[in-house]
């Protein structure tokens, strides 16, 4: 039996992991073996003590495609099957990226250097924050292509730009560049094509500069919190707050 190709490849520098998504061909659309490598990797980070922030990108002219058109086509691969099977492939493909990133404490960055695409701009959606190279083309494009956002792309999206925008952008399927994601709140900066990676790198170790489990713990307060009514947030900062607040690095971090 073959070994799967590498579709997705680690690099580390110091307390920063990059992620890139290496299937350039297929402008890194997903591929079954790119969704196992992408949640391993994910995974690999997070466990990873020297790891605390990490950055996903694409390969190649694009950030991510989104699904494969060839395979879709073909009814190959993630696409093939009736829908009970459809039904199991995504939750054991696909899905497996979000609930992954759902796990992760460690902030997540995208570095969108090209077309996020479909599900490419639903992983954008599931990072923490997301940069993108002016160049870069951003859509939800699920609906030219007679399908709906199978990964959650309607959840993440709703949550970055707000119901309201959110849905006018799934309904007509449109293109947006990077200027107009920008002022949408869609992409947190917009860079020059080489500055990207630079930039990238240089927010992720200005996040990892700070005590970890102070940025871990806020990451978890501020997700968990946009569910909870305010009792519940506030108990919950308590909590969090009592851990950070009788660790090492709150008291080096203030001088005692």
């Amino acid at each position: 039996m073959s070994e799967a190709p590498i579709h997705v490849r680690r690099s580390t520098d110091g307390p920063v992991a990059t992620l890139t998504l290496d299937r350039p061909d297929a402008r890194n659309a997903y591929s079954d073996a790119m969704c196992d490598q992408l949640v391993q990797g994910l995974l690999d980070c997070e466990h990873d003590p020297a790891v605390r922030c990490t950055i996903v990108t694409g390969a190649g002219a694009a950030f991510h495609a989104g699904g494969d058109l060839k395979a879709m086509r073909e009814r190959s691969g993630m696409f093939a099957g009736d829908p009970a099977e459809l039904r199991q492939r995504y939750q054991r493909g696909i899905q497996a990226v979000p609930r992954t990133i759902a796990l992760c404490q460690k902030p997540l960055l995208a570095a969108i250097n090209g077309p996020a695409i479909g599900a490419g701009l639903d992983l954008a959606c599931m990072c923490d924050l997301r940069l993108a190279a002016r160049t870069a083309q951003l859509g939800s494009t699920f609906v030219r292509v007679g399908l709906v956002p199978g990964d959650g792309g309607a959840f993440f999206l709703a949550r970055v730009v707000g119901f309201p925008r959110a849905l006018e952008l799934m309904l007509t399927g449109r293109l947006v560049d990077a200027d107009e994601a920008l002022r949408l709140c869609l992409v947190h900066e917009v860079t020059a094509p080489e500055q990207l990676l630079p930039r990238a790198h240089e927010l992720a170790r200005q996040i990892a500069a700070h005590p970890p489990m102070a940025v871990q713990l806020t990451k978890r307060a501020a997700y968990a919190s946009w569910q909870l009514d305010q009792a519940q947030a506030l108990e919950l900062a308590a909590t969090y707050q009592g851990i950070v607040q009788n660790l090492p690095d709150h008291a080096r971090a203030i001088g005692s």
